[in-house]
């Protein structure tokens, strides 16, 4: 199981501009690049695809660039992560592995079919409730016990 490299390099670019979010500053192409080992045609890619679907605004101009739409808070790792690669598994994952079939031969009777249904439910249950605000920070939003993702608190 592999999450894409555009699904990493899409949350820390967005990570990146969300530190920022509170004082309103916006980022370039090249300083994002920079910032996260990208070149600059793959960081345009990404920031393109991220503006494209509701995450970033873009503005023009000397003191221009890419900033949030919306506060870090409002931004759920699901969506990102369904915008930028999709799911994991999903109904044309058994149509696409059927091999030189046209359906899979067990796909009346399947037990590995429901262990992706369950690991996507998994993922699906964290990332939904998980926010760019949760991930903001230090490491220090896992709980060294069982690696429980702690989300952020409004207090």
């Amino acid at each position: 199981m592999k999450f894409s490299a555009t699904e990493e390099y899409g949350l820390r670019c967005l990570l990146r501009i969300a530190k920022f979010y509170e004082v309103e500053k916006a980022f370039t192409i090249p300083e994002i690049s920079k910032a996260e080992g990208l070149s600059e045609h793959n960081a345009g890619k990404i920031l393109r695809s991220l503006r494209l679907n509701g995450f970033l605004e873009s503005s023009r101009g000397q003191i221009g660039g890419y900033a949030l739409t919306r506060p870090p808070e409002q931004i759920f790792v699901g969506d990102v992560l369904n915008t930028l690669g999709g799911k994991l598994f999903d109904d044309e994952f058994c149509s696409t592995h059927a091999g030189v079939f046209d359906i899979c031969t067990n796909s009346i009777d399947c037990s590995v079919r429901s262990l992706w249904k369950k690991i996507q439910s998994s993922v699906d249950s964290v990332v939904s409730k998980l926010t760019l605000r949760d991930l903001m920070g230090n490491e220090r939003v896992f709980n060294g016990v069982n690696n429980e993702i702690i989300p952020f608190s409004k207090t």
